[in-house]
């Protein structure tokens, strides 16, 4: 079962090809998409990516938390379902 994970503190720059780029070398990702604003279409700063298994999702949060991409340190965790 595939595993969704939260990335916080993105770059405006970054798309959703950059984010599944960069979580890549740890895993199969099945999707990545940063969240926009609906009516710019800019970035909101977050995002999601889904990884194929719990493990690799376990290895990308402990690659990536704190990491720097396109010059910030992002935050990277398991989502936590809507409540």
């Amino acid at each position: 079962m595939s595993t969704k994970l939260f990335v916080g503190s993105l770059p405006w720059a970054v798309s959703d090809d950059t984010l599944k780029a960069a979580f890549e070398p740890h895993g199969k990702v099945v999707s990545a998409k940063v969240v926009t604003d609906r009516q710019t279409g800019r970035s909101r700063g977050f995002g999601f990516v889904e990884m194929e298994n719990e493990s690799d999702a376990s290895k990308a949060i402990e690659a990536l938390n704190g990491s720097e991409l396109d010059g910030r340190n992002i935050i990277v965790s398991e989502a936590k379902p809507k409540s």
